[in-house]
């Protein structure tokens, strides 16, 4: 698939010159800070070394003191609270980091809805078991804002409510007291937290109240930060912080779950949140999309090492499966896909079979969208009801799309770029058209084409400072590591170079290529790897010259670190 690039305006010479020698960075970290909207020493401190004591009053959130005074009255009464989460990693996370910090404080419990008997949000399943174990207050995580008629359901049950979520609320807000900083009236200053990151807001306010030690709750902040990472929510403002925070916990004491997780993932340590996204994310869903993510939850919670293994390789064998299970509904997507003669000029893709496996229509949607760059929608039958899951592309709302569609719904959520949905099976064929018409009717050409976001065009001398062992990871490398974490509003660094022509060209596994590079005009041989590229193998080895995209990675291979670039596209030079 062919992107679009496109490469940020660099700031003028003036600008960059003067917060160089500012800060005593070169002109690309200065560039690059600038971009990130940092043009003062002060910003820069924030974002290079982010400070606990920075986070926002938890109080500025709307509900907080009612939250905080209702959850210290079931401490105080001692009364039996259940927390409810959603069971993705955000859900999961939550519910760990709120028993985790409560359990020696009031009787708690904890509950993960099944994903195909009770669906997603809060459940009647999941209000009955509170009545039955004489709850009186229920905590929802990353899940509750658009549940109007299931927390009437538990009111008149005599069980109080505590929403903690971070989705757009309905027009109607449920009876019960809300915490969600994207609440219309919610003057909170930072609106993207995380489902769990919602959660902790809701202790760090119970630590204020106390005058508690918060050095317990930030004990869990490895937790939030995988929630951060998992949910794909923005890495800016407090989001930083936490993230910062918790992956130097992760890091430098990881709680023997993580340990696990990435040791059957055959990752070392340090890790990125980056790498968190791709190893310990994906196990914890797993369980969830195929099977409970009660289990996700008692693994993160328990301290028994034996226990912690052995679910560890539960999480691992559900992945394998979930792995297989995308690779075949990928393919015969596909096929579906190819079989609609006129699926070239749709705007959007929908696919739906009465077979797939409710707990992966989400990853392949993600799948669809690598080979057809359009808003999907992946569908599948449960309980007699069509059910799936939306995934959009870049600068197009996927919830508002669907939300033109509402009448046609038994019911929907989600976010700009993710959504999920459930129709009756007489709506599909009208659906279908009514969504591609909204689609169609709403999105920018350009955003049909997949955008290929360039920081800066750099040459390869430009990457080693002239003295500097080649052989060894540049300083600029380790300068851009302090970046990290890094995610939405703070990509890693993407650069361009031009006019580069190959001097050996390797094919490994017979899809990835492994290149040695260099430029016209320096004598800089650079070493790259382009995962998955088989179809730009012709462009490399013709011996004409290709511009390329890159990130900068250390290459670890028998003890040895080195700089290698990791290709994300390559463009023949016309």
């Amino acid at each position: 698939m062919q992107k679009r690039w496109l490469v940020k305006t660099p700031k003028p010479g003036t600008v960059i010159d003067t917060f160089r020698s500012t800060l005593k960075v070169d002109p690309i970290v200065a560039e690059l800070l600038l971009q990130r909207g940092i043009d003062n020493f002060d910003d820069a401190e924030r974002f290079f070394r982010p400070k606990l004591s920075e986070l926002h009053d938890p109080f500025l959130m709307q509900d907080m003191e009612r939250a905080v005074e209702r959850l210290q009255e079931a401490i105080d009464l001692q009364q039996r609270v259940l927390l409810f989460g959603d069971y993705d990693v955000d859900g999961t996370t939550a519910v760990a980091v709120m028993y985790t910090f409560l359990k020696d404080t009031l009787p708690v419990e904890f509950y993960i809805p099944d994903r195909y008997a009770e669906g997603y949000g809060l459940s009647t399943k999941g209000i009955d078991f509170a009545e039955e174990h004489g709850v009186q207050l229920m905590i929802t995580l990353d899940c509750g804002i658009k549940s109007v008629d299931k927390v009437a359901y538990a009111r008149s049950k005599g069980i109080d409510m505590i929403v903690c979520d971070h989705h757009t609320p309905g027009e109607v807000l449920p009876d019960a007291i809300v915490l969600d900083p994207k609440r219309v009236d919610c003057a909170y200053p930072f609106k993207e937290l995380s489902g769990c990151g919602v959660g902790f807001k809701l202790l760090q306010g119970l630590c204020e109240r106390n005058n508690w030690s918060t050095a317990p709750l930030f004990e869990l902040l490895d937790l939030l930060a995988v929630s951060i990472g998992a949910d794909i929510v923005e890495v800016t403002g407090e989001n930083r912080i936490l993230s910062y925070h918790g992956m130097q916990l992760l890091n430098q004491h990881p709680r023997l779950a993580f340990r696990e997780m990435l040791r059957l993932a055959n990752r070392e340590f340090p890790v990125t949140l980056t790498d968190v996204v791709f190893t310990i994310a994906p196990r914890i869903n797993a369980v969830g999309r195929l099977r409970s993510g009660m289990v996700a939850v008692r693994l993160m919670i328990s301290t028994d090492e034996t226990e912690i293994k052995m679910l560890a390789t539960e999480l691992d064998e559900d992945n394998i499966q979930r792995r297989e299970l995308d690779k075949s509904i990928t393919t015969e997507a596909i096929e579906l896909v190819e079989a609609d003669v006129a699926h070239e000029d749709r705007c959007t893709t929908v696919v739906f079979s009465p077979v797939w496996h409710k707990g992966v229509v989400g990853i392949v949607a993600s799948r669809l969208i690598e080979k057809w760059f359009r808003p999907t929608i992946v569908l599948t039958l449960s309980d007699g009801k069509i059910t799936g899951s939306a995934r959009s592309v870049a600068g197009f709302d996927i919830h508002a799309a669907i939300q033109q569609c509402e009448d046609l719904l038994e019911q929907f959520g989600g976010h700009t770029h993710a959504a999920g949905l459930t129709l009756l099976p007489e709506n599909l064929e009208v659906f279908q058209e009514r969504f591609e018409q909204v689609v169609r009717a709403g999105i920018l050409k350009e955003s049909l084409v997949e955008l290929q976001e360039i920081d800066v065009e750099l040459g390869f001398e430009e990457i080693f400072l002239p003295e500097e062992d080649r052989r060894k990871p540049p300083r600029l490398k380790r300068i851009l590591q302090q970046f990290e974490p890094h995610g939405p509003g703070n990509m890693k660094p993407v650069f361009v170079s031009r006019n580069v022509y190959s001097t050996e060209v390797r094919l490994l596994k017979e899809q990835h290529l492994k290149l040695s590079m260099a430029q016209p005009r320096n004598d800089v041989i650079m070493e790259g790897i382009g995962f998955n590229m088989l179809d730009k193998y012709d462009s490399v080895s013709a011996g004409i010259p290709f511009d390329i995209v890159y990130t900068l990675e250390a290459n670890r291979w028998n003890g040895k670190e080195t700089l290698q670039l990791n290709i994300k596209d390559i463009r023949e030079v016309v």
